[in-house]
């Protein structure tokens, strides 16, 4: 993930309301699950709350393979990885029998989201095509330390990403002469134990409105310390109420369970405007401890409260945690760095 250089971008001054946020967190191992449920409560609110059942997606039987070529470009200190093809996966959706197979790959054991990288997704395949190259900016000698771990998923269309099948490739030991296309059979352990935050917001109660019209209001969130664009999700906006109904679920996935002791769930509730959303407020999911892998940032600045549910969150395998919270201001993550 990366680490952030954070500036106030919205008010200063942590102010509470009577706005309340309602939310239901989850934390979804390959192998397990914890899940966080919370609701907020300032004169605003808003609830978000999930379910195992419809959060898990059902057990896959892992079956093919993907076939893929590596390469070290020394010119450019650049690792090159060239999916080329996945044969044979299994079915993700058994109602319609599909597949919206994509690629992910990591270096491990990387502790940041800069070691991440992913294909596009293909529809409708069970043998989709991709032949993209997924490059790392990385030193031979950092390469040479490194596993490549490399998954795939198939994409929901409501962000329940679904695992179909991973493989590990140890890189200390590799032959970087060997540039020729190699097939691997995917199989259902790895040695990356990585999981999801699930985020099921589900609705809002009496959120006061920033211009003192009808506010038509939506919910954003993202996972900190990561700011890329791709990593932002929101709720579709609801029209004319201070009490909308979202029943919207995001998915964050790659998570080992050390890096979500240096994550922070970043959730706001904002008025929607053609010309300029409004902040209405906001909470944060973490340790509070006011670092991240070793930096100070602005941004873990969890509550007594929200810590709290964070902490409970960690610690209940399979089981939803729930909380009342009370939405604030926060000082916003504006500008990011490695």
């Amino acid at each position: 993930m990366k680490t952030s250089v954070s500036v106030p971008v919205l008010q200063q001054d942590e102010t509470e309301s009577d706005s309340t946020f309602e939310t239901n967190l989850g934390w979804r191992r390959n192998t397990g699950m914890s899940n966080t449920s919370l609701s907020s409560g300032m004169a605003s609110t808003l609830s978000v709350s999930d379910s195992i059942s419809s959060i898990n997606p059902p057990d896959i039987e892992v079956h093919g393979s993907v076939q893929f070529a590596v390469n070290y470009i020394q010119k450019l200190g650049e690792f090159h990885i060239f999916v080329v093809h996945c044969m044979n996966l299994a079915v993700a959706d058994t109602k319609k029998n599909r597949s919206d197979p994509y690629v992910k790959c990591y270096l491990l054991p990387d502790i940041t989201n800069l070691g991440k990288r992913k294909t596009t997704v293909k529809k409708k395949t069970f043998n989709p095509t991709y032949n993209e190259i997924l490059r790392f900016k990385i030193k031979m000698e950092v390469l040479k330390t490194q596993n490549l771990n490399m998954s795939v998923w198939h994409n929901d269309m409501f962000g329940r990403n679904i695992f179909l099948g991973q493989m590990d490739l140890d890189l200390s030991d590799w032959d970087f002469s060997n540039t020729q296309i190699n097939e691997y059979t995917l199989k259902r352990t790895s040695t990356m134990k990585t999981g999801e935050v699930q985020i099921w917001v589900k609705d809002c109660k009496n959120l006061l409105s920033v211009t003192g019209m009808v506010i038509d209001p939506f919910v954003k969130c993202t996972v900190l310390p990561d700011m890329s664009r791709k990593r932002h999700q929101k709720t579709r906006v609801v029209k004319r109420t201070a009490n909308p109904m979202f029943n919207h679920t995001m998915v964050y996935d790659g998570f080992r369970p050390e890096d979500l002791r240096e994550a922070c769930v970043e959730i706001t509730v904002w008025d929607h405007d053609r010309l300029n959303n409004h902040y209405i407020g906001g909470l944060r999911l973490g340790l509070g401890t006011g670092k991240s892998y070793g930096v100070e940032v602005v941004w873990m600045d969890s509550t007594a409260d929200e810590a709290n549910l964070w902490k409970q969150m960690l610690v209940s395998d399979g089981e939803w945690v729930e909380d009342v919270l009370p939405l604030r201001m926060l000082v916003m993550a504006k500008s990011m760095s490695k």
